[in-house]
């Protein structure tokens, strides 16, 4: 008997046809002979909803009384779940956030997993029962009802199975698993039978919308093992595991793309220490990450220049924030472009082979893609580009390292 971990996205529980659907594949899960956690996500567009209601409310919202009204969501979807398990004839309760309880710290709308308490799910699935537990949304000390921010009902699954020592954590989406780059752009693309932690990480990072980039962390870091798999089929899916586990690897496993850039370049930045610290210290404390940083050498006057990305929502506050370090500093210019996105190739084969960086910068080259800026890891390349040449670049990518299909 395994021990498994299923957990439902928003596309799969939009409304009772597709609830129903999911009822049916966790009683085949249960007749099969396993024991059965179910997470769930809150219907497609409604956590969307609830959000604008709360900004209709009050601008300025109070982030607590924010989480008691967009982790209903979930709740909703998850006793209706297990209404319709029990109606299957399959005994089915829920466990809401603070039932558990799954302690998180009080930082609400973005909070983070501290602990679970499991007892009472392992008395249900003991008995036979189907515990069901909506994603999303845990207890704070205080004792106040908080949510984990954008993809929390991925980190709540990936947690729930790291706390039972479940045999897998099942992640059912609308995709049948993790392609090496976005069908849609690239008819061509491959679905990978299995990825290692660091490569998803790294794809859920810029830009690859299959899993969020948290649950992937605690993944790698519990070892849970996952698997992404399809709602609407049966077709097999991709587990994501240990590198070990991995029998041959790609020299690149994925290309991905993310529009949701934007570019600063602050001119005549003084070249001393201490400057550049003083540019990014408003931008830290109003919350905003800072991706690709490039320096440019002393113009010989003292001065240097500053490139930097920022996600594209979050550039009106990036240019708020400059205004004080722009007086004090006495910067010549702020620039900024929200016409730029970020092309990555990621692949663990990086890590014993070389010109890597030189196929892409050649490829892109020849089609007459300008590099804007670069940023590199271990197991990843970055480029930033224009936004007219995302498609165009990730086609002639896919293609240079062989991930056609």
């Amino acid at each position: 008997m395994r021990l498994i971990v299923q957990k439902y996205g928003g596309t799969s529980m939009a409304g009772m046809e597709r609830i129903r659907a999911v009822a049916a594949r966790v009683m085949r899960a249960r007749e099969a002979g396993h024991q059965l956690a179910v997470v769930v996500s809150a219907m497609a567009g409604e956590t969307d909803r609830l959000v604008n209601f709360c900004r209709e409310a009050a601008g300025a919202h109070d982030f607590r009384e924010y989480d008691v009204v967009v982790a209903s969501g979930e709740q909703v979807t998850a006793g209706l779940l297990a209404l319709t398990l029990q109606g299957l004839g399959v005994p089915a309760r829920t466990f809401l956030g603070w039932q558990l309880p799954i302690r998180t710290d009080g930082r609400h709308g973005s909070a983070r997993i501290l602990g679970i308490d499991t007892a009472a799910i392992h008395a249900t699935l003991d008995t036979g029962g189907v515990a069901v537990i909506p994603g999303f949304q845990g207890l704070a000390d205080d004792g106040r009802v908080t949510t984990l921010g954008r993809g929390g009902s991925d980190t709540s699954a990936v947690a729930v199975a790291a706390a039972l020592k479940a045999d897998e954590c099942q992640i059912y989406t609308d995709v049948e698993g993790v392609y090496t780059t976005d069908p849609r752009i690239v008819p061509r693309a491959r679905k990978l039978s299995r990825i290692a932690y660091e490569e998803m990480l790294e794809l859920a990072s810029v830009g690859a919308k299959v899993l969020h980039t948290r649950s992937v962390e605690l993944a790698m870091k519990e070892r849970v093992r996952l698997s992404v798999l399809s709602s609407f089929t049966d077709a097999p899916g991709t587990y994501v595991v240990d590198e070990g586990e991995i029998v041959e690897s790609q020299l690149i496993t994925g290309v991905a793309y993310s529009r949701n850039e934007a570019k600063v370049t602050v001119l005549a930045v003084p070249d001393r220490p201490g400057a550049v610290a003083e540019l990014f210290d408003p931008i830290a404390a109003a919350g905003i990450n800072v991706d690709m940083i490039v320096q440019n050498v002393s113009h010989g006057a003292g001065n240097t220049d500053v490139t930097f990305t920022v996600p594209a929502t979050d550039l009106p506050r990036t240019l708020a924030a400059l205004e004080g370090p722009r007086q004090r500093l006495g910067l010549a210019q702020v620039l900024s472009d929200a016409n730029v996105s970020k092309v990555s190739v990621i692949g663990i084969g990086m890590r014993s082979h070389s010109g890597i960086a030189q196929t892409m910068f050649r490829v892109l080259g020849e089609r007459g893609i300008n590099i804007q800026a670069i940023a590199t890891s271990e197991i990843k390349i970055s480029l930033l580009i224009a936004e007219e040449y995302t498609e165009l670049a990730v086609r002639v990518l896919h293609t240079a390292y062989g991930l056609d299909g």
